[in-house]
């Protein structure tokens, strides 16, 4: 088994593709849509990166894994979908983040049973791509449908753990929560120290490049923020304090709309798609919109 990292350095995301060099059977773990806010349009550098690397090995993906309905970029399932016939997998309960946002966006049109994905998975279910056997670990706490997907002696964690030595994913989004995460880690931490992990994203510091591989070894004894030495109220008071002092993700409201949806843009009204950009969302208002 091989695993191909790309990353995305507008959104520090990590996007992997996972094949087996002898069967070429493959999957795509988080792909990336690029979207500008500035004028509101998407273009596809990003996954047709992950496309080429894909033709250019003469891989068979099976399927599109989303580690969890993202809050910082558009997924590029959809493309996939449509260039190489792959299914498109997320974490069941993404049914409760499609309820969530589908009051916070006022989306009429939103299905909330999951259907907009070809498949959802449950923590301990397992799925076949061809020779590759994914095991689906229920992780939540970044979002109550974060999935780890653990291919081989792989981990693709998602936002769950990132690089040992930056820590873990925020809590903060609706539903979200640092003591479900802190015992999503721990399932983690009882697997072999010699098991490696793929973050979802690195933020590298000014003295090191991106890198995209761990190991839970390495997490155990240097994760800045969880480490196995930490306890849960130590855990809970570091994340939720550092929660409040990060500032919303810069493509969040995009993001969410369009991924809980299985990636696809909004309807057409009057021959164009139209996103929704609640005001004042995160802070009292007063009547009038404006900030308190």
């Amino acid at each position: 088994m091989r695993i191909q990292p790309f990353f995305d350095a507008r959104t520090f995301t990590l996007t992997y593709v996972v094949f087996d060099e002898a069967t070429r059977d493959a999957v795509v773990v988080d792909p990336v849509l690029d979207y500008e806010p500035v004028g509101s349009y998407t273009f596809t550098e990003s996954v047709d990166r992950v496309t080429d690397f894909i033709r250019r090995e003469q891989l068979r993906v099976h399927y599109v894994l989303e580690t969890h309905a993202h809050a910082d970029h558009l997924t590029g399932a959809q493309l996939l979908r449509r260039r190489f016939d792959a299914r498109i997998v997320i974490g069941a309960s993404i049914r409760v983040v499609q309820s969530t946002f589908k009051e916070v966006f006022s989306l009429g049109h939103l299905a909330t049973d999951g259907s907009q994905f070809d498949r959802l998975l449950s923590d301990g279910d397992s799925l076949q791509a061809g020779s590759l056997r994914i095991e689906a670990i229920a992780t939540p706490g970044h979002t109550p449908a974060c999935m780890t997907y653990k291919i081989d002696d792989a981990l693709l964690t998602g936002d769950l753990l990132f690089m040992d030595d930056y820590g873990t994913g925020r809590c903060d989004f609706p539903q979200g929560s640092a003591s479900q995460m802190f015992e999503s880690v721990q399932k983690l931490y009882r697997l072999p120290d010699e098991t490696r992990v793929f973050p979802g994203h690195d933020y590298p510091p000014s003295t090191r490049d991106w890198k995209c591989e761990t190991t839970i070894g390495a997490e155990k004894a240097h994760n800045p923020q969880l480490s196995a030495t930490t306890t849960k109220a130590a855990f809970l008071a570091l994340r939720e304090a550092r929660d409040r002092a990060l500032a919303s993700p810069k493509l969040l409201f995009p993001s969410v709309q369009v991924n809980i949806d299985g990636g696809r843009m909004p309807p057409a009204k009057n021959g164009k798609r139209y996103l929704v950009t609640p005001i004042n969302l995160f802070r009292p208002a007063d009547e009038l919109g404006e900030p308190i």
